[in-house]
């Protein structure tokens, strides 16, 4: 209660003496009078439900990953300078899942201006800060109709900053996340389970975002792991841009 009012660590072993001397009764409106003499604080939200709405689409799972060496040539922006493009990133229509289901494309999206693609206080103020330019989004749904997918590509400064926001979403990833792209042939259901992870490559962060399309959560025969590595398909965009840079012998 004491850091919701805004009362710093260090002061609240204070403020309790206080009420303990006052009297449980007259203790609340008095702390409620020292909070606001001693200043302001305002501490991390840690994640929680209560952070949004319960009919919110989000995840309610997320695990996140840093960067491999391999994508240490394009830790940083200035050596990869070059702007992503729709073509680049979801160029392929369809990710093959198995021999007879695949991820198909039904929406994209680039965005110049990451607060277009993302929502949060917290995670816009930390996407600004990391110098974002670019959010590209790849709505998918699978071709038996039980699921949908969204992967996106976060354009950032250096591989610092995007591992960062991967640690930094593990738990504040409820007050801050990608905008859902929408399409009659499938999205997210407000309310409804589903799972992403995050995944540091380079200055950039690769968000995927899956659920089935009925919103329940997942049965013994929903293969989704499966489906997150089908939709990492999107990634090859930086795997050409490292070998653009290294050269095919890496």
């Amino acid at each position: 209660m004491l850091t919701d009012w805004g009362v710093r660590p260090e002061r609240q072993r204070l403020l309790v003496i206080i009420v303990s001397v006052v009297g449980v009764l007259a203790g609340m409106a008095g702390v409620v009078a020292v909070a606001v003499s001693i200043g302001t604080y305002s501490p991390e939200r840690q994640a929680s439900a209560a952070v949004v709405g319960p009919d919110a689409t989000l995840p309610q799972l997320f695990r996140g990953w840093g960067s491999p060496k391999l994508f240490d040539p394009v830790s940083d922006r200035t050596k990869d300078g070059r702007a992503l493009t729709e073509k680049e990133v979801f160029g392929q229509k369809e990710l093959a899942v198995s021999k007879k289901l695949k991820l198909k494309l039904v929406a994209k999206q680039l965005d110049a201006d990451c607060s277009a693609a993302l929502w949060g206080e917290g995670l816009l103020e930390q996407v600004s800060d990391a110098g974002c330019t670019q959010v590209a989004r790849g709505l998918y749904a699978s071709s038996d109709g039980r699921y949908v997918g969204q992967y996106t590509l976060v354009n950032l400064k250096d591989g610092q900053s995007a591992a960062e926001l991967v640690e930094s979403l593990k738990t504040l990833y409820r007050g801050g996340w990608a905008r859902p792209l929408t399409s009659s042939k499938g999205a997210f259901p407000p309310g409804g389970y589903s799972e992403a992870g995050g995944y540091a490559l380079g200055h950039y962060v690769g968000l995927v975002w899956l659920g089935r399309i009925d919103g329940t959560e997942p049965g013994p025969k929903d293969d989704f792991v499966s489906l997150t590595l089908a939709l990492r398909g999107a990634e090859k965009a930086v795997y050409r841009r490292v070998v653009t840079i290294t050269g095919p012998s890496s």
